[in-house]
């Protein structure tokens, strides 16, 4: 694993799964090299609706404890456990950055925030909306892999 002090979620993932996500959004924004304004504007109304990892966290750290109270009222008192070591995980995720569910979500593709919004500024590059980087419609002769990735660098510096 690579630390990254900036992104302690990016930190604490295994370097294979932080890979895939990256090569992910390579290709996602690869996909829309050439695509018209519609296209794009359209997935960016999908980044927008996109849950990240800290929203995937929180609301399966509520339902858990719900869903802890509630057996414990309807079953046993033993079901309280689960409503105390929950936000136990939520408690390490602040202090550290980082708990057991996270690399699950991880591992089933869940983005933080950051990588959602580079993918988004990424987009936006090829849209136009900077100047450094090709347009859509520039024939530059590079493959939309090279053109994706010079867009995520420019949005990573901004």
């Amino acid at each position: 694993m690579v630390h990254e002090p900036d992104d302690p979620v990016r930190g604490a993932t295994t370097d294979d799964v932080n890979r895939d996500l990256d090569e992910q959004r390579v290709r996602d924004v690869a996909r829309l090299r050439g695509a018209d304004e519609a296209a794009i504007s359209d997935r960016l109304a999908e980044l927008d609706r996109e849950w990240d990892v800290e929203r995937v966290l929180e609301l399966n750290a509520a339902s858990l404890t719900l869903v802890g109270v509630a057996l414990s009222r309807l079953h046993s008192p033993r079901w309280l456990v689960l409503s105390t070591i929950v936000p136990g995980f939520l408690v390490q995720h602040a202090l550290q950055g980082w708990c057991p569910p996270i690399e699950v979500f991880r591992r089933l593709g869940v983005r933080t925030r950051r990588e959602i919004d580079t993918e988004r500024t990424a987009l936006k590059a090829l849209r136009g909306d900077f100047a450094d980087v090709p347009a859509r419609d520039a024939d530059t002769g590079a493959a939309p892999e090279e053109v994706a990735r010079l867009a995520l660098e420019v949005s990573a510096r901004r």
